[in-house]
């Protein structure tokens, strides 16, 4: 597990800033899988090529040593949190699959192992699932950070919890662990789990057959009807099996417009740069 001092000499190898008219010269001679610039906000370029990306496995699928990894077109490891850009440009973003669709692994990028690998949530040293499949695709956006320390206004004051945000991607084709689609944003749930915030960006692929037809929340009510509801009623409930209270909804228990989705977007977006600038304590975090 990286300590915060590790980290941060970790990260400093690894993310160089952009100076002048290009890179610092030191920026060619560092060991480092992946380099890239950090503007302000959502405007994070990087010369990682996505498409170049595939998925590594490391260890067999249900066991506790199991790991997906991210590497590059070299076969060199990068992280889905840190690496990988957030924006691709016009209101597209980039999504990392945690869990496919019709699947129950509770699949999670390890928040605090270096490179940021998937795995397995465990509880208690056992491998956790979900007490059924869960119906859509499911991931995180890339740079991006739910703030422990900081209280929303407007979801009753609850705090982040000190994840990457989480997205629900409703397209019908079903993807596989570690894959990085391009999304649009639809709408978001404000999902309070155990008093923390803990948002639900609802996203659809580029690829999907539908995917021009939705641009906001109505759209999806209109082509894919049923489905918010049924995202709300799935994380609402998926604990219940286990003894837990239901999970609650902030913002009228109603899911939101895009703009404000994108709103959050910007505001994880931001949160994560103060957290890879050293800005906020990063704690038990990788930042590797």
């Amino acid at each position: 597990m990286a300590t915060a001092a590790t980290a941060s000499a970790t990260a400093a190898t690894r993310f160089t800033l952009l100076a002048g008219a290009g890179l610092r010269s030191r920026a060619s001679r560092l060991p480092t899988a992946v380099r890239f610039q950090r503007q302000r906000g959502l405007t994070t370029t990087a010369l990682l090529k996505t498409a170049d990306l595939r998925p590594k496995e490391q260890g067999q699928p249900e066991t506790l040593d199991y790991r997906v990894f991210l590497v590059d077109g070299g076969g060199r490891k990068v992280s889905p949190w840190h690496d990988v850009p957030l924006r691709v440009g016009d209101g597209v973003f980039h999504f990392v699959v945690e869990i496919p669709k019709e699947s129950s692994a509770k699949m999670e990028v390890a928040t605090d192992e270096a490179f940021t690998p998937i795995k397995q949530d465990t509880k208690k040293g056992n491998l956790r699932y979900y007490p059924y499949n869960i119906n859509w695709n499911y991931g995180l956006f890339p740079q991006t950070w739910e703030d422990p320390t900081s209280a929303n206004s407007d979801v009753e004051g609850a705090f982040g919890d000190n994840d990457p945000v989480d997205v629900v991607e409703i397209g019908e084709r079903r993807a596989n662990i570690g894959d990085v689609l391009k999304v649009k944003p639809l709408a978001a749930l404000a999902m309070i789990d155990e008093g923390e915030l803990d948002w639900k960006i609802v996203a659809i692929s580029l690829d999907d057959p539908k995917a021009s037809l939705v641009n906001d929340v109505d759209d999806v009510e209109k082509h894919f009807p049923g489905t918010l509801t049924a995202i709300r009623d799935w994380f609402r409930d998926y604990k219940i099996p286990d003894g837990k209270p239901a999970n609650r909804f902030g913002l009228g228990n109603k899911p939101t417009s895009k703009e404000y989705a994108l709103k959050v977007i910007q505001e994880t977006n931001e949160s994560w740069e103060k957290l890879v600038k050293r800005n906020i304590p990063a704690g038990e975090l990788s930042l590797a």
